[in-house]
């Protein structure tokens, strides 16, 4: 017992009680603590002593702590939990939250660098009107389209294509497939479009793929008088954004799930980007707003 207890790092008053009440069904409190060498009234008094408000404040804040990760479903880490408890109206640190963090054993979900690979296909170069300027002066004058893979136990690989509006970086239109097409991608933009009165002039940016390079969605896009960019030949991150979003998506919801089919899949894809991503997850881009706010105050909506 003497040996297994040396390798504990710290041995405080509360370690040492907390071992000894951990073996009093083995030992009694006289051989504990003449083994480990600690005076019996000192246990004595550490099981009576009312802790201090150091103490009772530490412990308060592990509560809070606990609580808005809790909240916000285990996807936010300290510096977007150190912003929402400042919110609430406890001012603190990251380094504060990040001990916490570590003592609580709480650790948000992660995502996997990307690591890009060269395509060898052979695509025609496009114009890249965008250049990796993401940023915009207002809505509606840069958005992003993008396609992932999603799979599920029934169907298999289903196609998830995305519009983001690059000024409050809100998803403003979707469309969920089972099949990787042109007609998906063009879906996702005329849901982008029903809400906007006025496209012409939108620069819209996507990769090469051919379902942005087809006829269908180029003459959609004419159609609409926007300006179509592409990123150049095999470089994912001219469209950084929209791949972030891809990645988030499946880092906090995709991954953490396992989908039995298309519909399950289908609510689940809903509910993630309309009920949170947009009107509860905020972004550091964005001054930490979430994009549904940052959108209303673009609009001037109070």
């Amino acid at each position: 017992m003497k040996k297994s207890y040396r390798h504990i790092r710290q041995k405080s008053i509360e370690e040492y009680v907390t071992f000894i009440n951990s073996n009093l069904h083995l030992y009694t409190v006289k051989q504990l603590c003449n083994a480990l060498k600690f005076p019996r009234s000192t246990y004595y008094k550490a099981l009576v002593s009312v802790p201090s408000n150091k103490q009772l404040e530490y412990e308060e804040f592990s509560k809070k702590v606990i609580y808005q990760f809790n909240k916000y479903k285990q996807r936010y880490g300290a510096i977007k939990l150190q912003r929402v408890l400042s919110d609430a109206g406890t001012k603190c640190s990251i380094k504060r939250v990040q001990r916490h963090m570590v003592k609580n054993g709480l650790r948000s979900v992660v995502v996997k660098k990307y690591n890009h690979h060269s395509s060898k296909n052979n695509i025609p170069e496009k114009e890249n009107i965008l250049n990796r300027h993401f940023e915009a002066d207002t809505i509606n004058q840069k958005w992003c389209t993008d396609i992932t893979y999603i799979h599920v136990l029934k169907e298999g690989w289903t196609y998830l294509a995305s519009v983001m509006d690059l000024y409050t970086r809100k998803i403003i239109g979707y469309a969920y497939g089972k099949e990787i097409t042109a007609e998906l991608a063009k879906k996702a933009v005329e849901n982008a479009c029903l809400n906007v009165k006025n496209t012409k002039g939108i620069i819209l940016h996507s990769d090469l793929g051919v379902q942005y390079t087809s006829q269908l969605f180029e003459n959609y896009i004419n159609s609409k008088k926007m300006i179509h960019s592409f990123s150049h030949k095999g470089n994912p991150y001219d469209n950084a954004c929209i791949e972030s979003f891809h990645a988030t998506l499946k880092k906090e919801e995709i991954y953490r799930h396992t989908y039995r089919d298309f519909n399950e899949a289908n609510r689940a894809i809903f509910e993630y980007i309309e009920s949170w991503y947009n009107r509860i997850r905020i972004h550091s881009s964005i001054d930490f707003m979430t994009p549904q706010q940052k959108e209303d105050e673009a609009l001037g909506v109070a």
